[in-house]
């Protein structure tokens, strides 16, 4: 399993991430709080609102093409701090 924190600022961002996410076979999650949702889902997402760090967990092992999959969501991933 893998996480990575990311942030969304408007719904066009939700959409987007969630087109990118679906193209993976891997079943992922998100998670902010008690409220965990089904990561390509839109509305699910949109529930979860913005401007929030949200956890991302990704059910697969580090791999080529799991690099691929951050590569693609990087506009989403949230500072570390």
């Amino acid at each position: 399993m893998s996480k990575r924190l990311i942030k969304f600022h408007d719904p066009h961002e939700v959409q987007d991430f969630a087109n990118k996410v679906s193209r993976y076979p891997y079943d992922m999650d998100l998670k902010r709080g008690r409220y965990i949702v089904d990561a390509k889902s839109i509305l699910s997402i949109l529930s979860m609102g913005f401007d929030n760090k949200i956890e991302l967990k990704v059910y697969e092992d580090e791999s080529e093409e799991l690099n691929g999959l951050w590569n693609d969501i990087s506009p989403y991933l949230a500072p570390v701090r």
